[in-house]
Order: C-alpha cells, then sequence, then structure tokens
C-alpha cells in the first residue's frame, strides 16, 4: 500500500498555492503533497490515535461494511460514519457503496507529514 503525504500550510498559504495553481504560475512537484491541513491541531484531530487505530483496523480486516467495522472496533456505526466521512473529505479514506451499505476502503498504510 502506498504513502500519502500530509502538509500543513496557513490558510493564506493555501489559498495563495490553489491561486497560482490555477493561473498556471505554479505546477505541483512529484511527491508533494496532495492533502493538506491549516493547523496541526486540526491533523491531530483527524489523525488521533484512535482514528489511527481505526485505519488499521479497515487495512487488516477489510470490512464489508460500516456496521461490520463498528462490531469488529467496538464503536458506534453513527460514530463511524461521521469520523469516515471527515477522513473521505481528507482523502484518507474511500467509501464505496456495496448494495445498501457503504464499505470503507484506507488509502495508504503510512502517512508522512510536511511542515512549511
Amino acid at each position: 500500500m502506498k504513502v500519502i503525504k500530509i502538509g500543513i500550510l496557513s490558510q493564506d498559504k493555501m489559498r495563495e498555492r490553489a491561486l497560482m495553481i490555477a493561473r498556471g504560475d505554479y505546477k505541483p512537484k512529484k511527491g508533494e503533497p496532495k492533502i493538506w491541513f491549516t493547523s496541526m491541531k486540526s491533523v491531530a484531530e483527524v489523525l488521533s490515535d484512535e482514528n489511527r487505530a481505526l485505519l488499521r483496523s479497515i487495512a487488516q480486516t477489510k470490512p464489508a461494511s460500516i456496521t461490520e467495522l463498528a462490531n469488529e472496533t467496538g464503536r458506534h456505526a453513527s460514530n463511524l460514519s461521521r469520523t469516515l466521512n471527515t477522513m473521505s473529505r481528507y482523502g484518507l479514506v474511500d467509501l464505496l457503496p456495496s448494495g445498501r451499505s457503504v464499505r470503507p476502503i484506507t488509502k495508504a498504510a503510512e502517512y508522512h507529514l510536511v511542515m512549511d
């Protein structure tokens, strides 16, 4: 499984970077983070110890649904759904529809943090 690089930039620098990319003034280099947070606090919230354990559990057990993951981890399905939706917005997991359920899939085995 691949490694995901996570970057931290202030909101202003992130906006400036996005505008430069949109104007064609800057092309992201290979190996630059594709996932960005505005603070260490937000990284710590999304990748807390509990959530990293959740990512490991998904990678190891490959659950067929959020309900199955809830049974394996002892967490409530509604709590897991909110957490996984947040992780999905950041690009850390994929949530694939599977019949009447949703199957969580991790996108990486390691996460490297890059700070500016």
